[in-house]
């Protein structure tokens, strides 16, 4: 019987696993990098080991080290997570030699399903129905060039190791056909040591919808009910929902039967999600068979009221399922936000600093927050900079989102830059609300995701002056200065001045005449003035909310803010808006060397064009990776790059220049 557990990863999984375990009377073993020292996980753990320095390489991808922290602490399990060692065929089977149950598939089925190439061939005889493509071990490139060609394009490039999004490409001609190939395989050979590609015909207007499976060792099966994974960014999921919007009990069981085929063909034990594609049409194709718990398993959870941690402990200690799939019921509705520090504005790029401001939203039995981090810590370079996943649930789909944007409203962050507007924006869109989703729902809304310049409604503008300026004020109120002198007011004796307040708003520059009406007892009342009307506002700010009043009609609008950067949370999206100090003289006007900088600690992959050499613009001219993912420093207009200064493999800093650029006259 499993009494102690060792949870091989970090961050909120590690959290999660840990909780269920406690549920269960299961003392807990966590192991850390020197980075995670102080990492919540660490704190939550009955006992935990440091195992090594920062890079996931040196700690948690050394499995022998975790394995000799194991049997040094006589644990009776090891769990894995999702990702790191979760997949790792050889870390499942070495634990199994060492004596200690490895909570999760045996190895020679995470073997079957870790070649893409291979499970396709699997299931193909199998009878699950598959994306056309080629599978094969000639990895030549003129053989996959050749298959692409034939197959016609768009295609998609696939690490067969792959997952997670690593390793892929779509590829919309032969022009691009060879960038695309090796950036995969370099991508592909960082994430998984393995550079084997897939082609396979790339459908365009696809849904993700994945089966959550359960198996185990005394023959049963069953299918937990499906995901809708639509929404994705580099191929990673940001929104899930269960279950899928429109899935028909016909089709639901169609799936559920095709995925747990798929899992009797490899004698899967364990937790499983088996992912497929559905066309327009009705027709589903496998994808890949992911032999461990999901990232997005809670809106399961929520929708089935089954723990399904608890469930793999159960499994992995020889007891049967739980329920059969006729004990088993779906309930309601549930979504999954994942909350990463990362820019939406430019291509999703992870984003490091110490979280100054966390303040997630209240947890009830509709609203769940699981999380690894805490106030004060730190977004490193070093791991997936997922700071939480916010799941929400209600009856239906409706009331759900409504949930949804309510705790996305109610979520606080600042010191670093992540999508948590960009969240709102999706769940508020009105293709997401009529769940019109695709996989490439985000290309296809992209100018009203993005807050694009767009004509803004003018209401909004005395709303976005009111708040800057009680913030303003606020923040003296807060030092104790409540003197006249201190005050921002404007205020002289037997006069009444006004300012100019320049805000940009969602990409656009606003210049308001405001003049202060405020008194020392009552200092938060202004007079707004924009290029076409006057407003008299008042308000104040508690907890995040401005309780505003503009001529009479009151409101409460919820709002973030990271210095002078606010976002406001309004029934359309959010609205960005950027409160310019005024220049007192102080600003370096002095003229800067043209250069590219780096835009976060990473690895340099290549330089890819010749110094000197002309490039067009758009033109790659030089390659980084950092946090798992590569980003390409493309040319911003004609010219020649003049001088590089790293080479593949240098280790570089954030801001550090990376080239000089001259561009054509």
């Amino acid at each position: 019987m499993i009494s102690k557990i060792l949870i091989a990863n970090r961050g909120e999984i590690a959290c999660r696993i840990i909780r269920t375990a406690r549920k269960l009377g299961i003392s807990t073993v966590a192991v850390y990098s020197e980075a995670d020292s102080q990492a919540l996980h660490v704190s939550m753990a009955d006992e935990a080991v440091l195992i090594g320095p920062a890079p996931a390489k040196d700690s948690y991808l050394k499995s022998d080290v975790i394995l000799q922290v194991a049997k040094r602490l006589r644990v009776d399990a090891i769990h894995p997570g999702y990702g790191f060692l979760s997949e790792n065929a050889a870390f499942a089977r070495a634990c199994d030699q060492a004596g200690i149950i490895f909570v999760g598939p045996p190895a020679q089925a995470i073997a079957a399903m870790g070649s893409k190439s291979a499970a396709k061939t699997i299931m193909q005889q199998a009878g699950v129905p598959l994306v056309p493509g080629y599978h094969g071990n000639d990895q030549h490139h003129d053989v996959l060039l050749q298959h692409a060609n034939d197959m016609g394009y768009p295609v998609l490039l696939k690490a067969a190791a792959g997952g997670g999004g690593k390793g892929m490409r779509q590829v919309w001609r032969e022009a691009e056909f060879t960038e695309s190939l090796n950036a995969a395989k370099r991508e592909a050979m960082a994430s998984f040591g393995d550079e084997i590609m897939l082609v396979e015909k790339y459908l365009t207007q696809p849904r993700h919808v994945e089966i959550q499976v359960f198996c185990d060792s005394h023959g049963n099966g069953v299918y937990l009910y499906e995901r809708d994974c639509s929404v994705q960014r580099r191929h990673q999921k940001i929104i899930e929902e269960a279950p899928a919007p429109g899935m028909s009990a016909t089709l639901r069981q169609q799936m559920g039967e095709a995925a747990l085929k798929a899992a009797h063909a490899i004698d899967y034990i364990g937790a499983g999600t088996v992912e497929f594609l559905l066309d327009e049409d009705g027709r589903f194709y496998f994808m890949e068979m992911n032999t461990r718990l999901q990232v997005e398993h809670p809106v399961t959870e929520k929708i089935t009221g089954e723990d399904l941690v608890e469930w793999q402990i159960q499994v992995a200690d020889g007891h049967p399922l739980p329920k059969s799939q006729d004990e088993l019921r779906l309930h309601g509705h549930a979504f999954e936000a994942r909350l990463y520090a990362e820019d939406p504005q430019h291509d999703f790029l992870p984003a490091t600093g110490t979280l100054t401001l966390l303040r997630p939203p209240a947890t009830s039995e509709h609203v769940r927050v699981d999380t690894g981090v805490m106030q004060g810590d730190e977004v490193s370079v070093y791991y997936d900079p997922m700071i939480a996943k916010l799941i929400v649930w209600d009856t239906t789909r409706e009331r759900a989102l409504q949930r949804l944007l309510g705790a996305l409203r109610d979520y606080h962050v600042a010191g670093v830059t992540t999508n948590l507007p960009f969240l709102y924006n999706v769940a508020a869109h009105p293709a997401f609300r009529q769940a019109e989703l695709v996989t490439t729902f985000i290309e296809k809304h992209y100018a009203s995701l993005f807050n694009a310049p767009t004509a803004l409604d003018e209401e909004l503008l005395p709303l976005a002056a009111l708040l800057v300026l009680v913030n303003r004020t606020c923040a003296v109120l807060s030092r104790g200065e409540s003197s006249p002198w201190a005050l921002p007011l404007a205020w002289r004796a037997n006069h009444q001045l006004s300012e100019t307040l320049t805000l940009m708003i969602n990409q656009q520059r606003y210049t308001l005449n405001i003049i202060h009406r405020g008194t020392p007892t009552a200092p938060c009342q202004w007079q707004v003035s924009t290029a076409t009307a006057t407003y008299q506002v008042s308000g104040r700010c508690e907890q995040q909310t401005l309780h505003a009043h503009i001529d009479g009609y009151q409101q409460r609008i919820g709002y973030s803010q990271d210095g002078n950067h606010f976002t406001v949370f309004s029934r359309a999206g959010t609205v960005e808006v950027i409160y310019e100090t005024p220049d007192v003289g102080e600003a370096d006007d002095s003229p800067h060397e043209s250069s590219f900088t780096a835009p976060m600690n990473g690895t340099i992959v290549e330089t890819t064009v010749p110094v000197n050499s002309h490039v067009t613009k758009g033109t790659t001219l030089l390659v980084m990776e950092a946090m798992k993912m590569e980003h390409a420093i493309k040319a911003p207009s004609a010219g020649s790059v003049t001088a590089f200064f790293y080479t593949a493999g240098d280790l570089v800093d954030g801001g550090a220049p990376l080239l000089e650029f001259s561009a054509d006259e």
